[in-house]
């Protein structure tokens, strides 16, 4: 039997999903170690009330960031996973649609930010984190999405790693150099990192799979689908985001810390199954030529194979969030109990992403996107409710309640797309009352 059992995981690991698993875990694993270095030298030289600061700027500039490209990753992934021969065309668009499109929000997100954010927080933070995230960090994601979508998990993997090796070495060469930091050189330190990373992974990327090739008519085909994928994006990140940036504005500075550094705890524990997500994206598109059916059938055999993680994730945070004020600080204290009350937050996550997937797969983006705006509406407008009564408390139940309602509607839609094509026999009824 113990034989067997070796034969039979042998041949699961062997699998090129399982290898690209392994692939896309090892880079954000090791991501993961990296970044967990920097975020303690932040979180303990600048203390809550900065670091605060500074997340509120990243939490609001991810907001608005998934629109840089206007969709140009997903569609590469698509396009490219289905055919390989139209990779030239899609990664010169991607890059030009990003550089065009980022330099553009910069200029936006910046007025939005000296709005919305608390006065306190420095220009130079938000001009740096502004030029960062929307213009050198997407060009990286733009060329990390390029391996993926050719499977090239390996390559895909050490990208990954390369930004946060970038900041890390910026980031302790200035701890070691300046006793005390001020938040606007963290910042400085971060864009110099994206900038380098965003220089190496551009010309890695044309040296191994090709050189740009701008297509035009290409973009103004996939218009509508590509502001589909990237509304869908930002409405994800509005409601995992967007509350650390009103807790800074509704609550404190201090408050938006402990909040931020317990979510960010929460995503740690989200890495595995997000590796596999990202290894199986470029099947769903294949799969999804067949219809919803076949992504369906898909997503529902690795969830059932993914759901036993987020239980035992679960009850480790639940056991080790007593060890954060140790771990960042005696400032972060109140990080415990923040971290129980989002400790159930993985499990949500995995129930969503897989059917969430499957539908984009199949051609029903335009419905996932409705559902995640219509939940990111509601996060915001429950925020103004509990975040100034609550404070992070009311933010951690609205991220709770906000997760739980995309569960239901996400399955929900996709139990009633399955059902019309089982009535309907073509699938071309369902995809043209798609919204996009």
């Amino acid at each position: 039997m113990l034989t067997q059992f070796k034969t039979r995981l042998t041949r699961k690991l062997s699998t090129p999903l399982a290898q690209n698993t392994m692939w896309a875990l090892g880079g954000y694993g090791m991501r993961l170690f990296i970044q967990a270095a920097y975020f303690i030298i932040i979180a303990r030289c600048l203390g809550p009330t900065q670091y605060g600061g500074f997340i509120a700027t990243t939490a609001l500039t991810a907001v608005l960031s998934p629109f840089v490209g206007l969709g140009c990753g997903s569609l590469l992934i698509k396009n490219v996973a289905r055919d390989r021969r139209v990779f030239p065309d899609y990664w010169g668009n991607a890059l030009f649609m990003t550089v065009v499109s980022g330099l553009a929000s910069v200029a936006l997100v910046i007025g939005v930010c000296t709005v919305l954010l608390p006065k306190g927080i420095p220009l130079q933070v938000i001009v740096c984190v502004c030029i960062s995230d929307l213009i050198f960090v997407k060009l990286l994601d733009v060329a990390a999405w390029a391996f993926q979508s050719f499977e090239m998990f390996s390559q895909n993997a050490q990208l990954n790693v390369l930004l946060s090796m970038a900041r890390l070495t910026g980031i302790g060469g200035l701890a070691l150099a300046v006793h005390r930091p001020t938040v606007a050189a963290w910042t400085a330190v971060y864009l110099a990192g994206s900038v380098v990373a965003a220089c190496v992974g551009v010309v890695w990327v044309t040296a191994r799979l090709g050189k740009p090739k701008l297509a035009l008519h290409r973009i103004r085909g996939e218009s509508a689908e590509g502001f589909c994928f990237a509304a869908s994006l930002s409405s994800q990140t509005i409601y995992n985001d967007i509350d650390k940036t009103m807790v800074a504005r509704l609550s404190t500075l201090e408050a938006a810390g402990i909040y931020a550094a317990a979510y960010r705890l929460i995503d740690v524990a989200f890495i595995p199954v997000r590796a596999l997500l990202n290894a199986a994206y470029p099947t769903y598109f294949r799969r999804g030529v067949d219809g919803i059916q076949a992504t369906l059938k898909y997503g529902r055999h690795l969830l059932l194979l993914t759901l036993p993680y987020p239980l035992f994730a679960f009850a480790a945070i639940m056991f080790g969030a007593r060890f954060v004020p140790y771990i960042l600080g005696r400032e972060y204290a109140d990080a415990s109990e923040a971290l129980q009350w989002l400790a159930v937050i993985p499990l949500l996550k995995t129930l969503q992403f897989f059917v969430a997937d499957a539908l984009t797969g199949a051609g029903h983006q335009g419905y996932r996107t409705l559902v995640q705006a219509g939940v990111a509406v509601f996060n915001v407008l429950v925020n103004f409710w509990v975040i100034p009564a609550y404070g992070w408390r009311g933010a951690a139940w609205s991220s709770l309640a906000s997760d739980g309602l995309l569960t239901v509607a996400l399955w929900s839609v996709a139990a009633g797309l399955l059902m019309r094509q089982s009535n309907t026999g073509p699938m071309v009824k369902v995809l043209s009352e798609d919204p996009c």
